[in-house]
């Protein structure tokens, strides 16, 4: 069982950045795609970002695109969000998944799942 852990929620004023991390210690963090989703109260989980073992490639939901920025440092067991020009349309539960090999999802079928970080958007 892999289990991740995310980091870095809070509140943030719209404008303002924050950059989530999700780490874990799966020693063959290298061989899992990683992604991030994110979830608000009465709506359905959806897709923000992903990322490829390697790193080579990267995925973003339109809504996203252009303002956040996902990572991965395999040295440090460790993928993060970078979250640029926050809108309150934002704030939500961000949730770190893992998928072992190379296909790397923009759906829900990833193998872990971890518990989540709260961001909060003040307008």
């Amino acid at each position: 069982q892999v289990q991740l852990v995310e980091s870095g929620g809070g509140l943030v004023q719209a404008g303002g950045s924050r950059r989530l991390s999700c780490t874990t210690s799966e020693r063959s963090f290298n061989s899992y795609a990683m992604g991030w989703f994110r979830q608000a109260p009465g709506t359905e989980r959806e897709f923000v970002a992903a990322i490829s073992w390697s790193g080579g490639s990267t995925y973003y939901a339109d809504s996203v695109k252009g303002r956040f920025t996902i990572s991965r440092d395999n040295a440090k067991n460790t993928v993060y969000l970078q979250m640029n020009s926050l809108k309150p349309e934002d704030a939500a539960v961000y949730i770190c998944a893992a998928n072992r090999g190379i296909v790397v999802p923009r759906g829900d079928t990833y193998d872990y799942w971890g518990q989540g970080t709260q961001v909060t958007v003040s307008s």
